[in-house]
């Protein structure tokens, strides 16, 4: 969220690109973590559902303002 922020506070697409870049990685990080939650029963099944399924349109949407970006 922070590296979202500071993305869209950027002047020039670089830079703009590579905050966002950082935060599609780091969404990938959440999923993980939450694997792990899900692995050692943390969290139930349902729950982990849910957050992958924002952090999964979260990167999709990432990736749309990243490769718009690029161009």
């Amino acid at each position: 969220m922070l590296n979202i922020a500071e993305g869209s506070g950027r002047f020039t697409k670089p830079d703009k690109r590579n905050f966002y870049v950082v935060s599609r990685g780091s969404s990938f990080e959440c999923v993980a973590i939450f694997d792990y939650l899900k692995d050692i029963e943390s969290i139930d099944e349902i729950k982990y559902d849910e957050f992958y399924n924002d952090l999964d349109e979260l990167s999709r949407m990432l990736f749309s303002l990243i490769k718009n970006l690029s161009e």
